[in-house]
């Protein structure tokens, strides 16, 4: 459950920099700018994504509406990017292995999960 995000990725003003591109807004029109995983506050999404691209590797990671500029060092992005990319796309979902709200990946961001009572039997 959740949609999924299509992203496509392309190289920005410096080898550095990667701008994912998606088709759905993250934010509003406030551009999200976070310096270290410090800085990626609570639970909103861009926070969560932040930390995550953080995780994976990023030194600086920005969002703005339906864009994401991630830098990082130059040598890192040949097993980054598709990791980054993967991060975005699987944001918003909740269910399965990949899933950006599933428990095993909120527990990865230090979130441990309140998951639904088990069913009452008759």
């Amino acid at each position: 459950m959740g949609q999924a995000i299509t992203v496509t990725s392309r190289v920005g003003s410096s080898a550095t920099v990667r701008l994912f591109d998606c088709n759905r807004s993250l934010t509003g029109m406030a551009i999200e700018s976070y310096g270290s995983v410090d800085e990626t506050g609570a639970g909103r999404p861009p926070d969560v994504l932040a930390r995550r691209l953080f995780d994976l590797g990023a030194t600086r990671v920005s969002v703005s509406s339906s864009g994401v500029t991630v830098e990082a060092p130059e040598s890192a992005w040949a097993t980054l990017e598709p990791a980054a990319a993967a991060a975005i796309e699987h944001l918003f979902g909740y269910y399965g292995d990949d899933a950006g709200w599933a428990p095993d990946a909120l527990r990865a961001i230090g979130v441990e999960p309140v998951l639904p009572p088990e069913p009452a039997g008759d």
